[in-house]
């Protein structure tokens, strides 16, 4: 594969980006595009996976027949047959007529089926058989039908994990992963984050007819080092955030930093700085210790405090009353200043609480809720926030005992 050819693929597609990483995976793509095996695009969340079966499809022989893109992880658990597979007039409460599905709507072409980590297993089961076979039957159908679709599936999630939870099939898994396509993570792709940052703003300012904002070198340097957890999603949600607010036009660290939310700044402290470098500990373990830690560091500062209005308590009570000395030489003698803004204030007390222990479950509650509320309780932008599919996220707050009807 020439550099020129992957050049043109990029140009075609949009994609923008040369890190080695990046172009190998182009590469595997336009190279098993001629045929018809089945490939799997791995990678997380808001890296671009959706591109590569787009690629496959256009250098594909199938490429003048139907391209459908299917998200599994937003179609309901049960109508997922019947929209992939179809189904018959009266099969179900609601089925007035009979439906093609896409896998009989693509005959000839491609279907790339996003999240396919999010199937039922009575559906991974249908799925195999086309891939298998080339045959399907509708839902409430008994006859046999053919299709020759090509198909491409991606995931963010760990299959090998959830093959291992009893979660996905092992059979389907070798079926689809024929061959495999790892996109790299933004992180991963540092020499590409100011490439994308400014295309990203140029659109921006060529949409809505305003001068493109500009980074000085600092503010380079902190986006290139961030850890960038949404990847190219993220990145872009950011850079038209700060084109559409900032009056400034060349933004500064102390600007950009008003953008990026502080795990990112977390992840890559607890890593010396390497984003991609994790101490043996998941992303999860690493938010985990950031919420541990900053329970800690406000039990802290409540009990510091706590002993200096204590400590400014005694000293008022000595001087207005001598009577009480024996009480208030009871009281802890102060260890640390009173900060000078409180010299002169009421004095209130300040109680601390008992400490709650911090559950994986308690964690994950009090993420969804916060999403559910800062989304007006729309449960797919909350799922975009938190970086899961729809499906996920109603399976996550059902586990959870959160009610779906919550307001």
């Amino acid at each position: 594969m020439t550099s020129n050819e992957l050049l043109t693929a990029k140009q075609r597609f949009g994609i923008i980006g040369n890190s080695e990483a990046l172009n190998n995976a182009l590469e595997v793509a336009m190279r098993v595009a001629p045929t018809d095996l089945s490939v799997l695009v791995t990678g997380e969340s808001g890296v671009g996976k959706e591109f590569f079966p787009q690629v496959i499809h256009a250098y594909s022989a199938r490429k003048h027949k139907r391209y459908i893109a299917v998200n599994c992880g937003a179609i309901p658990e049960g109508t997922i047959d019947s929209e992939l597979f179809g189904h018959e007039k009266g099969s179900f409460t609601g089925a007035i007529e009979s439906r093609k599905g896409y896998f009989e709507e693509a005959d000839g072409g491609t279907i790339f089926l996003d999240e396919v980590g999010e199937l039922p297993l009575s559906t991974q089961v249908r799925l195999l058989r086309v891939l298998q076979t080339g045959e399907f039957m509708r839902v409430g159908s008994a006859k046999v039908q053919k299709t020759d679709v090509r198909v491409v599936a991606a995931t963010n999630n760990n299959l090998l994990q959830a093959i291992a939870e009893g979660s996905f099939r092992e059979d389907l898994y070798y079926r689809l992963n024929t061959v495999p396509i790892s996109v790299p993570a933004l992180r991963e792709r540092k020499g590409d984050i100011y490439l994308l940052f400014r295309k990203f703003a140029s659109d921006v300012a060529v949409q809505y007819r305003m001068p493109a904002i500009t980074l000085d070198e600092r503010a380079r340097v902190m986006l290139e080092n961030y850890h960038w957890r949404g990847n190219i999603r993220q990145l872009k949600n950011v850079a038209e955030q700060i084109s559409a607010i900032e009056q400034r036009r060349d933004i500064t660290p102390e600007i950009l930093h008003r953008y990026l939310p502080d795990e990112g700044y977390a992840v890559n402290h607890v890593n010396g700085g390497h984003g991609t470098q994790y101490n043996d500990l998941s992303e999860r373990e690493l938010l985990y210790k950031i919420l541990f830690d900053m329970r800690n560091d406000i039990n802290d500062l409540k009990r510091m405090m706590t002993e200096a209005l204590s400590g400014n308590v005694e000293s008022r009570h000595h001087e207005r009353n001598a009577m009480h000395n024996d009480v208030v030489g009871l009281l802890p003698e102060p260890q640390h200043s009173l900060p000078h803004h409180y010299e002169h204030s009421e004095v209130v007390e300040v109680v601390e609480e008992p400490a709650q222990e911090l559950t994986k479950e308690g964690v994950q509650r009090d993420q969804i809720l916060k999403a559910l509320r800062n989304n007006g309780f729309r449960r797919k932008d909350a799922a975009r926030e938190l970086f899961i599919s729809e499906r996920t996220l109603y399976r996550r707050m059902k586990a959870l005992g959160i009610d779906e009807n919550i307001k």
